[in-house]
């Protein structure tokens, strides 16, 4: 089973290394690396170069944003699996995707699959918050619950039959795909309890107040498109949730 990969990058130069070290220590070998690069203009591309033979493929140029350039990557992937890992985070072990691998293989049925993720310091890698997921249904989104999207891993046939990411709601992009696949479509997803992800703090979405009013207003639209009841009580759950993760 062939997985893709898809990192989309700009101006990544301190910590893309290590984000590529973490992708070629996998112990999979059946794996479609994309890279997708916004126009990096500090020595993001250099670093590209010289890890240009781990890349199965890649392209430069200016996109209309981070979720645009995840678009790309979709477009382009062979892969009967698709996962995203951001240029600033990294894979928690080298069995990451040996794993995701086994429990596609050995439940041909499903359809995605998500798992843990660990916020950590941007230099010290200390850890900051810890996102432990488990086995959910469509029903728990209407209480706030959503999976790791770093742990998000989808057949690629969905997108082809649900539409990729949406470029209107800002970081709630993703937010808003796993409401229309996970609610809307009622794909079927289990929960691969491994940790999976270090994520890095400092997101788009958390940079400011402003970001974060912006955020909150995203998220309730996409839960207003999906049709999910009380959007504003299942928001104000959502970013509840957050607080167990300290």
């Amino acid at each position: 089973m062939k997985i893709s990969l898809i990192t989309v990058v700009y101006n990544a130069e301190a910590f893309l290394q290590e984000c590529f070290d973490s992708v070629m220590a996998q112990t999979y070998p059946d794996v479609e690396y994309l890279l997708i690069d916004g126009g990096s203009t500090d020595k993001t591309l250099n670093i590209i170069q010289e890890n240009r033979s781990a890349i199965d493929y890649f392209i430069s140029e200016k996109d209309k944003g981070l979720y645009d350039a995840i678009n790309k990557g979709i477009q382009r992937a062979t892969g009967e699996v698709i996962g995203i890992l951001n240029a600033d985070d990294l894979f928690a072990h080298t069995d990451v995707l040996a794993s995701v691998a086994k429990t596609f293989i050995d439940q041909p049925k499903i359809d995605g699959l998500y798992g843990d993720l660990n916020y950590i310091h941007p230099t010290t890698h200390k850890i900051i918050r810890t996102w432990k997921s488990q086995q959910n249904t469509y029903e728990d989104l209407k209480k706030g619950w959503m999976p790791a999207h770093p742990t998000l891993y989808l057949k690629r046939s969905l997108f082809e039959k649900n539409g990729d990411y949406v470029l209107d709601l800002g970081t709630a992009a993703d937010y808003e795909l796993i409401l229309r696949y996970f609610y809307t479509h009622k794909i079927e997803a289990v929960y691969l309890p491994i940790l999976m992800v270090n994520m890095r703090t400092g997101g788009l979405s958390n940079q400011s107040f402003r970001s974060r009013i912006s955020a909150f207003v995203n998220d309730y639209k996409a839960l207003k498109r999906n049709q999910v009841p009380y959007p504003l009580f299942v928001v104000i759950r959502k970013k509840l949730r957050k607080l167990s993760q300290f």
